[in-house]
């Protein structure tokens, strides 16, 4: 089997040792920016303003990026693994670590969390960009720590353990498609009025896509609260309580499980563009929120992400049978 669609667990595990040591370097080109600029492009000609014309070519815009994803991803590395296999395994690799975001999450959350150490509420703002997408200078102290927290909890899905279940599902072709299928919601899936049609597809697909991986970074940050001697109950109190209020069916999974571990209250409303969004109230504020409460995520990811990778490597060797390994 080629390695676009199965790539060997030692591999992968060698993809999240790069991007462990070398995070997302400037100089490397990443799929993303290239998925980024075909939705751009994508946008630009098809979308009109009328709603059923928008639904209909948002659409074929968000199934021709993630099909143009794999059948591009499959393609290089299986030219190259034609060349010789071991110039296959690197590029799939290569594919692989790109679609992994561990050390460039927890670096983002790291500069915002030393900003505010040092009560630098500039530097922080200028932080925020990088974890959110909301606008930094609607926020104030307490308000970017909560911000930062939920975006830690969020990414802990969308950037490692939803990359990681389609790496060892269907190898980096899958990660690469669920990677522009993310990268079509955040560009394109909002309830405004320019991408309420044209944007409906994406942010269904992405809906889709992160179903089970919401639920099960829930589940890894529960048992990262217990193993980190934190509040598992709540978390997963919370969870049942709270999560299915967010407005996205599945962000407010890991973000509940989080805002119980630490005891704290996130959502509330945020201010997108100039327009404020009211989001539901997740969690109970036992105590006002603390600048170390993001150093507390950042453990809680990184432990979360551990228990994801061995519970992902434990069920590829069950599954043996069906998967080489």
């Amino acid at each position: 089997m080629s390695y676009a669609w199965h790539l060997p667990a030692g591999l992968i595990a060698l993809a999240v040792g790069m991007d462990l040591l070398l995070g997302d370097p400037g100089w490397l080109p990443h799929p993303v920016r290239l998925i980024g600029r075909a939705i751009e492009l994508g946008e630009s000609a098809a979308w009109s303003g009328d709603p059923d014309r928008d639904l209909r070519r948002g659409a074929a815009v968000a199934i021709g990026v993630a099909g143009a994803a794999v059948c591009i991803s499959w393609i290089l590395i299986s030219t190259a693994e034609s060349i010789a296999p071991a110039l296959g395994a690197a590029g799939a690799v290569l594919a692989a670590w790109t679609t992994i975001a561990i050390r460039s999450l927890d670096q983002a959350a790291a500069s915002a969390q030393h900003a505010l150490e040092e009560d630098n509420l500039c530097a922080a703002r200028g932080a925020m960009p990088a974890l959110v997408g909301r606008d930094p200078h609607s926020l104030d102290r307490d308000g970017m720590i909560r911000a930062a927290i939920e975006s830690v909890a969020e990414s802990s899905s969308d950037a490692v353990v939803a990359p990681l279940l389609y790496l060892f599902v269907g190898g980096p072709a899958a990660a690469i498609a669920y990677k522009a299928i993310n990268t079509l919601d955040s560009m394109i899936g909002h309830t405004s009025a320019r991408y309420l049609y044209f944007g409906r597809w994406a942010a269904r697909m992405d809906d889709l896509a992160n179903l089970i991986p919401a639920r099960l970074s829930a589940g890894c940050l529960i048992a990262a609260a217990a193993i980190l001697r934190r509040s598992p109950h709540d978390a997963l109190s919370t969870c049942r309580a709270d999560a299915r209020r967010h407005p996205s069916p599945n962000a407010g999974f890991p973000e509940a499980a989080m805002a119980g571990a630490l005891g704290l209250q996130l959502g509330g409303p945020a201010v997108y563009g100039g327009e404020v969004e009211m989001r539901a109230l997740i969690g109970v504020a036992r105590r006002a929120p603390r600048v170390d409460d993001i150093a507390a995520a950042r453990q809680l990811m990184w432990v979360a992400s551990a228990l994801a990778l061995g519970l992902m490597w434990a069920a590829r060797l069950i599954l043996k049978p069906l998967w080489a390994i």
